[in-house]
């Protein structure tokens, strides 16, 4: 009778972290792992003493000193008494909105354009195409300038507004005013704001974009909260559609969880508008959006947006056309089709190249400097940096933002991909 043994493993030899293909992979990386970090280490080593032969050191302690310069637009409360890390914040916040703002009008202008440009008709697909080729073949730099130059030489001057009979007129019942200093929009606040008393505007045209941090978070954490609940309701649903064939009927529920927490939060922090009114040589109260944003803000959509299209056209096309004719045999109207069959498969085409237009709009951004809307690259990297001399420190923490920001855009847009993806079973 005989019995069956394990083979003997061999012992491990340091030859095998070169000729073993099971280590070989996992010493390269640490080998370049070391030899990076070295090279890494090196290099501020060096900078470092070259700046100690300058007389100068590496230090971050200028972001506590006084500012000592005004920024025209801003969304938290600012004055030049306030420290280079209080300019720098609002030069950051400035660019995350202008950058949210084109995000979100890109995505729509881009899906938009992308679907017309596969319409029948031939006038609406030509246009389209030539939006789309305009658009892509000129430096954004150029659309930034022109868009700016005409809202301040075409738009009406405050003082057209005034009069018996004035050459110029507000719109939406009175509450917004388009002039060639900027965009007056009603402003919103609470009346009994939980963050205290109102931010003025602490310099003459500055515009504090938006007050109450505090009531700001609880009315977004409503909404954040609202949503889930929706995901929720809608999770259920699909749930007992999947159990019984027949979908309930939850619209009505979405919409109350949407609405309803928000206008209790709105509600009871005083929700107040104010709208702009002519006074002396300009409007008073509202909102004041500046030349600058504006114009920043629709050449980065319109620009992206001519990028996003072409995405979105490709993505259409990617789908076999039998799932359009499949849904054509149900009955489905094209409009169906294109919302509930070709884009949700589409998707997954579009996403990935989406996420790098994103980062492409966020970085554009510092095209600003152009125009003198005040991002971070204009208050962070441009005046503290002359004020201060810390060009190394200044440029390296610009830097970290900018690959902060990315990676975070990236991470959520991934997210979403991973969302999007076939699951199989």
């Amino acid at each position: 009778m005989t019995s069956l043994t394990d083979p003997h493993k061999p012992a491990f030899r340091l030859s095998q972290l070169i000729y073993d293909t099971r280590y070989r992979s996992m010493t390269i990386q640490v080998v370049a792992m070391i030899l990076l970090l070295t090279a890494f280490g090196w290099l501020i080593n060096n900078t470092v003493e070259n700046l100690g032969a300058l007389g100068k050191d590496f230090d971050f302690s200028f972001l506590g000193s006084r500012a000592g310069y005004d920024i025209n637009q801003m969304l938290i409360e600012y004055d030049n008494s306030m420290t280079h890390g209080r300019a720098a914040l609002v030069g950051i916040l400035n660019t995350l909105l202008v950058a949210f703002l084109g995000c979100i009008t890109a995505t729509i202008i881009g899906v938009f354009v992308g679907v017309l440009r596969l319409s029948k008709n031939w006038i609406v697909s030509r246009l389209m195409a030539v939006y789309v080729e305009g658009f892509r073949n000129v430096p954004l730099l150029l659309w930034i300038i022109l868009i700016y130059a005409v809202m301040s030489e075409s738009m009406p001057r405050p003082n057209d507004f005034r009069g018996e009979d004035p050459s110029a007129s507000m719109i939406l019942g009175d509450s917004v005013a388009i002039t060639n200093r900027g965009i007056y929009i009603p402003r919103i606040g609470f009346s009994n704001s939980l963050s205290g008393n109102e931010a003025v505007a602490p310099i003459e045209g500055a515009t504090p974009l938006a007050t109450g941090a505090i009531d700001w978070i609880l009315v977004f954490g409503a909404l954040a909260l609202s949503v889930i609940a929706v995901r929720y309701v809608r999770k259920k649903a699909t749930i007992t559609q999947e159990a019984t064939g027949v979908r309930p009927t939850t619209w009505y529920w979405q919409i109350a969880i949407l609405v309803i927490p928000v206008l209790i939060v709105s509600l009871f922090l005083g929700l107040t508008f104010s709208s702009p009114y002519l006074k002396g040589f300009n409007f008073t109260e509202g909102t004041h959006l500046r030349n600058s944003l504006i114009a920043l803000w629709i050449a980065l959509s319109l620009y992206t947006g001519a990028f996003i299209a072409e995405i979105v056209r490709s993505g259409i096309l990617s789908v076999s056309k039998g799932q359009s004719e499949a849904a054509f045999a149900l009955g489905l109207r094209p409009s169906w089709t294109m919302n509930l069959v070709i884009l949700p498969q589409a998707l997954r085409v579009i996403i990935p190249p989406l996420i790098s237009q994103f980062l492409n709009l966020t970085k554009n951004s510092s095209l600003a400097i152009a125009v003198g809307y005040m991002d971070v690259r204009a208050t962070l990297g441009g005046i503290t940096i002359n004020q201060t001399g810390r060009e190394l420190e200044g440029m390296l923490l610009l830097g970290l933002f900018y690959l902060a920001l990315s990676l975070l855009i990236s991470s959520l847009m991934n997210v979403y991909n991973n969302s999007k993806k076939l699951k199989e079973r």
